[in-house]
């Protein structure tokens, strides 16, 4: 069967040479700067055939080429094959190598088209800027898209509900007050938000328009003595409006957010977040209209998680954990006798968390990925594409799930078979990498960035690296990736990456060989309090996930003795949190796989 992305790329050089443009440019993006996308904004995956979640692709009248970092260059290759759509690799997350690609490439004099409705306010200023130093022009009017995709996907529809006491623990009404003592620190009369997870948290409102994550599309403009949420028609439900009205936020259609902007009243001042808002929507701010760029306050806000939310955190972590021990009790048992595959894991992880109290949905596609499958950090089986779980080798499994108190995020690796000793030797580079992040201490206020290379160093010692991230920060029943905290040595050390009390991240480093394995081991962390003295405050993490690390794999020799400590006093940790919650062969897995080493 041929590939329909060659004649996609040719409808698309028609409608560029209709409206006079040398390249145009598709994100993966939508005009909320989300990493989720609803199905309108999927325009780069129907575009290209690519369905990693992020990438770039540019188009001209002789080349196309899709931008992506290390962790989607194996799924890349093999989905643009026969595409005329070439791989363009770039080295690290977020690079912008297709803007210089750009400006390089491009003839002075001509144009270049993007839909300014999804380009973020920062790339799209730093492509200006790039473009004009070689006299190329930028168009942010075009949205090809809606010219070339005859079924192109509607807004979603889905109704929004209210997240309700006891899991919502503070008022909207408290949190706008918040977010209004920050605008009259910053001396602004308006803010405007566009990030759904921002909007989610602020309102106590959930969606169901995205896969994984409970948000909903929506921009809101928040006033001094009113809030409008742009939603889009017939979202609301009689109740959660009266409720919302009660406390002075009120409804507008969602294709109207851009005209509120617009007609801010000359001499006010907006409060804006340069990274969480599209050019498009800037471009819409009358000239006569100040304009403050900082972090929007409930970005900064939902990531220090209240005493109230860790408690209820750490209860879904315990139902994910007792989750976990029935899956994984099951699969050992399973192995050798019955038929397993990479997407009967998903089906299987998916079951055993649905079965748990406070369990919503998964809070990402779960990747399960078999010897070579697991050296690509972004795997996902599917029935046409999928390895059965059979000889010997590594099975990594990356999972999470949604809960009303709570998000979970976890990777284990289990031997199937046997293994070498080369598969333990990574398997324990990883696992001290790990420990190491998870034990270390650290100033109050230190940049999370500055603490990647914390989780790296053993593994760099074994003269092997990764090319993800080691820590992203996590939601509270929200966005599985959250910010502004990132463990990332991409990331910039700015002020608003400050590591605060309350944040909950990952820490997950890996080691992937291409077509042999993929090593990761993941926990998600809390920052809290450690000591206080005359050098300042100090904090250090809190491990949050529970379930068993399979000693198997652990080549021991290779462990310090405080490694060793960690772990079984990890484990033992463990066994006593989940072992009220689980019975027959899930408490004999649990007390089997929690022994100490």
């Amino acid at each position: 069967m041929s590939s329909p992305i060659p004649a996609r790329i040719a409808q698309l050089r028609q409608a560029m040479a209709a409206q006079g443009l040398t390249a145009y440019l598709v994100p993966s993006a939508d005009p909320h700067l989300s990493e989720y996308l609803p199905g309108r904004w999927q325009g780069r995956r129907w575009l290209s055939g690519f369905n990693g979640s992020v990438g770039t692709l540019i188009v001209t009248p002789e080349f196309a080429g899709l931008w992506a970092d290390s962790r989607y260059w194996v799924q890349a290759e093999a989905e643009l094959a026969g595409t005329g759509i070439e791989l363009m690799k770039i080295p690290a997350v977020g690079g912008s190598q297709h803007i210089d690609w750009l400006a390089a490439n491009v003839p002075a004099g001509k144009t270049v088209g993007v839909d300014g409705a999804v380009l973020g306010l920062a790339t799209g200023r730093a492509l200006d800027t790039a473009l004009k130093a070689n006299n190329i022009m930028l168009r942010t009017d075009v949205d090809l898209l809606d010219s070339v995709w005859p079924d192109r996907p509607s807004l979603p529809t889905a109704a929004i509900y209210e997240h309700k006491p006891p899991y919502a623990t503070q008022s909207r009404v408290d949190r706008l007050a918040l977010v209004r003592q920050e605008m009259v620190a910053k001396g602004a009369q308006h803010h405007f938000i566009s990030t759904v997870d921002d909007l989610a948290w602020l309102f106590n409102l959930r969606g169901d328009d995205v896969n994984y994550n409970p948000v909903f599309i929506a921009h809101a403009l928040v006033d001094m003595d009113k809030a409008t949420l742009f939603l889009a028609e017939g979202k609301v439900p009689t109740d959660v409006a009266a409720a919302l009205a009660k406390d002075g936020v009120q409804i507008a259609l969602y294709a109207k957010a851009a005209e509120a902007l617009a007609t801010l009243p000359a001499g006010n001042t907006l409060l804006i977040d340069p990274r969480r808002i599209t050019l498009g929507l800037r471009q819409a701010v009358a000239n006569t209209v100040k304009v403050v760029e900082a972090i929007n306050p409930s970005t900064f806000a939902k990531s220090k998680k209240n005493t109230a939310e860790v408690q209820h955190v750490r209860a879904a972590m315990e139902q994910d954990g007792a989750a976990l021990c029935e899956f994984f009790s099951w699969l050992e048992g399973a192995l050798g006798k019955e038929r397993i595959t990479e997407v009967t894991i998903d089906e299987q992880i998916c079951a055993a968390r649905a079965r748990r109290p406070g369990f919503v949905s998964p809070s990402f596609a779960t990747i399960a990925g078999f010897k070579g499958n697991g050296a690509m950090p972004h795997y996902r089986a599917t029935e046409e594409s999928h390895a059965v779980i059979e000889g010997n080798g590594l099975l990594l499994i990356d999972s999470g799930g949604q809960y009303l108190g709570g998000t979970t995020d976890i990777t284990r690796v289990i031997p199937v078979g046997t293994i070498s000793a080369a598969e333990k030797r990574d398997f324990t580079l990883v696992l001290k990498g790990m420990i190491a992040l998870s034990m270390v201490q650290f100033p109050r206020g230190t940049a999370s960035p500055r603490l990647d290379a914390i989780a790296r160093a053993p593994i760099w010692a074994g003269g092997v690296d990764y090319g993800h991230g080691t820590g992203h920060g996590v939601g509270y029943f929200l966005n599985v990736h959250e910010g502004p905290q990132s463990i990332a040595p991409g990331a910039m050390p700015e002020p608003h990456t400050a590591m605060e009390p309350g944040m909950i991240t990952s820490n997950e480093p890996g080691i992937y060989r291409p077509g042999q394995w993929g090593v990761r081991i993941e926990n998600l962390v809390l920052n809290v309090p450690a000591e206080t003295n005359e050098f300042g405050e100090f904090l250090k993490f809190e491990t949050l996930t529970l379930c068993p690390i399979d000693t198997r794999c652990i080549d021991k020799a290779m462990l310090r003795a405080d490694e060793v400590a960690w772990l079984n006093d990890y484990h033992a940790l463990v066994k006593t949190r989940l072992d009220p919650l689980v019975d027959g062969a899930a408490k004999q897995w649990l007390h089997s796989r929690t022994t100490a080493i």
